[in-house]
C-alpha cells in the first residue's frame, strides 16, 4: 500500500469512528506502528487529525466545531430528526457524546420541557442553549479523547438516575460482535447507562454499520431501536430487525 493510500484510508477511519489506535491500524493494513506513526505524524502537520498518545482522533471533537466540517453531517441530521420524534416532555433522557448526539441538540423543538443529562462537554453546552431543558452534566475526569466525562464518580452520579431513554452514540456495530468502542473509559459509561435507561437507542450511520472496535459495550439484542439515515426496509438492517431490533 502506497503512502498516500495508507493515509487516506487513516483519514477515513479517523473520521468514521472518531478515534484510532495506531495497533489497530498496524493490524489493519498489516505495517508497523512506526510506519504508521509516521502517517499520524503528517496528517496531524496538515492539519487533517490531532495526534494524541497511541493514535489519533478527529479535528470534530474540538468544542466549537462547525457542522460544515462534520464527517457525514447531512446522514447524522436525518438521523436526529428521527431521534428527537421520540423524546417526550418531562422525560429524563441520557444521551453520551460524539457529533450526532450534537446534532440532535441544535435540533430539538424550543418548546420541549425535558430533562438531559450527559457526561459531554460539548452536548451539554449545545443542550444549554435551548431554552426549556434542564440540563444536568456528570462529573469527573474529562477524557480529552472524546471531551466526554470518565470515571468512579461519573458512573456513581449515572447509576443514581433511571432515565426513560438513552441515546447511545455508536462508534461501531456488528451483529456477531455487538457495539464496540475502543477507550475504556467510554465503555464503562455507556455501559452503565444502558444498564439504567429504560428504553436504548443507539445513532450510527450506516457507514459504522458491520464495523467492529477492540472494546465490547453490549450486545446488540441490549438495544431497543437503531437508527440510521436508511429506510427501514434496507437490506443491510434486515439482521437487525429478526434480532428483533426495532429500526427507524
Amino acid at each position: 500500500m502506497l503512502k498516500e493510500e495508507r493515509q487516506a484510508y487513516i483519514l477515513h477511519q479517523v473520521n468514521l469512528h472518531n478515534k484510532v489506535l495506531s495497533s489497530h491500524l498496524s493490524e489493519q493494513m498489516q505495517v508497523s506502528e512506526d510506519t504508521i506513526r509516521r502517517d499520524l505524524h503528517e496528517l496531524a502537520q496538515d492539519g487533517k487529525v490531532t495526534k494524541v498518545y497511541g493514535g489519533a482522533i478527529s479535528n470534530s471533537f474540538h468544542v466549537g466545531i462547525t457542522s460544515k466540517d462534520v464527517y457525514s453531517v447531512e446522514e447524522k441530521k436525518a438521523i436526529a430528526l428521527k431521534a428527537i420524534q421520540l423524546v417526550q416532555d418531562g422525560m429524563f433522557v441520557f444521551t453520551t457524546g460524539g457529533t450526532t448526539i450534537i446534532e440532535l441538540a441544535k435540533l430539538l423543538p424550543k418548546e420541549l420541557q425535558a430533562t438531559f443529562i450527559t457526561p459531554s462537554l460539548p452536548a451539554a453546552l449545545e443542550y444549554s442553549n435551548h431554552p426549556n431543558l434542564e440540563v444536568v452534566i456528570v462529573g469527573d475526569r474529562i477524557s480529552k479523547n472524546s471531551k466526554l466525562s470518565i470515571g468512579g464518580e461519573a458512573v456513581k452520579k449515572i447509576q443514581s438516575i433511571q432515565a426513560d431513554i438513552c441515546f447511545l452514540g455508536v462508534n461501531a456495530i456488528d451483529i456477531a460482535k455487538g457495539l464496540t468502542d475502543n477507550d475504556f473509559g467510554v465503555v464503562e459509561i455507556k455501559r452503565t447507562m444502558i444498564d439504567h435507561s429504560k428504553k436504548v437507542i443507539a445513532l450510527s450511520i450506516s457507514e459504522k454499520i458491520n464495523t467492529s472496535e477492540q472494546l465490547k459495550v453490549c450486545a446488540v439484542d441490549e438495544i431497543d431501536m437503531l437508527i440510521t439515515e436508511l429506510p427501514p426496509d434496507a437490506e443491510i438492517l434486515q439482521p437487525y430487525v429478526k434480532k428483533g431490533i426495532k429500526v427507524m
